[in-house]
């Protein structure tokens, strides 16, 4: 099967825009309408792997481009995991050390393989929108919660804390207590006005049982907390960041020197 017979079945599976041009010996550049939101096209190549076999493959492209905005460490967890193992599965595709790959087991059913490989690729940028989307979940706690495993020692702190002697219900959950100091830190991820309203009511409650601690509130998006919602949080918590993914060098930093 020649070049132009597999463009020509390129073309008819997924558009007459694509393009195959050689880069060396059983190597092709495929060049089509598909790319990021920055304007960069995807990557997509037809080779030969070392084992002598037609592969498509981003050669690890899509990652790479995509890490540009998250890390690549949340693509393995949580629900962007989710979304991409599903988009892999659905389409047959495969992925191995950040590449993602199609096995071609003959040119005459190229553009099949192809096909599937480009919608695979559409589905997998998805996640890249499941924090700007307020239809889409928002990967928050995941993110919260991988942020403090990798900063604290895990022998510090407790993830969905309870006072199981004055709250047995778990009424007033803590989303993470930091312990190992004279006076504990809480700290609340808070996403929504819903939830700074039971934050706010939770610390009052610890202040009413006369426990010493200290509050840290650390925020998806603070300009999107109702103003007064937001006023009444500020009189109660010690501490707060307008968002997580601005600030975590000063989150970090005052983390580390608060719970030396």
């Amino acid at each position: 099967m020649n070049l132009n017979a597999i463009q020509d079945s390129f073309q008819l599976t997924v558009s007459k825009s694509v393009q195959i041009t050689p880069q060396g010996i059983d190597r092709y550049q495929v060049f089509t309408p598909f790319h990021f939101d920055d304007g960069d096209h995807f990557v997509i190549i037809l080779k030969k792997n070392a084992q002598g076999n037609w592969i498509i493959t981003d050669e690890g492209h899509t990652y790479m481009h995509m890490s540009y905005n998250m890390s690549l460490s949340s693509l393995n967890r949580g629900k962007r995991n989710q979304i991409i193992e599903s988009a892999l599965q659905k389409h047959n595709i495969q992925e191995q050390d950040g590449r993602i790959f199609a096995d071609v087991k003959s040119l005459a059913h190229a553009g099949n393989v192809f096909y599937s490989f480009v919608q695979c690729l559409i589905n997998i940028t998805d996640v890249s929108y499941l924090d700007q989307e307020r239809d889409l979940p928002s990967t928050f706690m995941e993110d919260f919660k991988a942020f403090i495993s990798k900063t604290i020692d895990p022998a510090r702190f407790e993830f969905e804390y309870i006072d199981r002697r004055r709250d047995p219900d778990g009424k007033y959950p803590v989303d993470c207590r930091v312990n190992g100091m004279s006076c504990p830190l809480f700290l609340y991820a808070i996403n929504n006005d819903n939830k700074c309203r039971d934050t706010t009511i939770s610390i009052l409650q610890f202040q009413r049982w006369g426990q010493p601690f200290l509050t840290l509130g650390i925020f998806e998006d603070q300009e999107q907390i109702i103003r007064k919602v937001l006023a009444r949080f500020t009189d109660v918590c010690d501490r707060q960041f307008s968002s997580l993914a601005t600030n975590k060098e000063r989150i970090r930093d005052f983390l580390t020197k608060r719970i030396k």
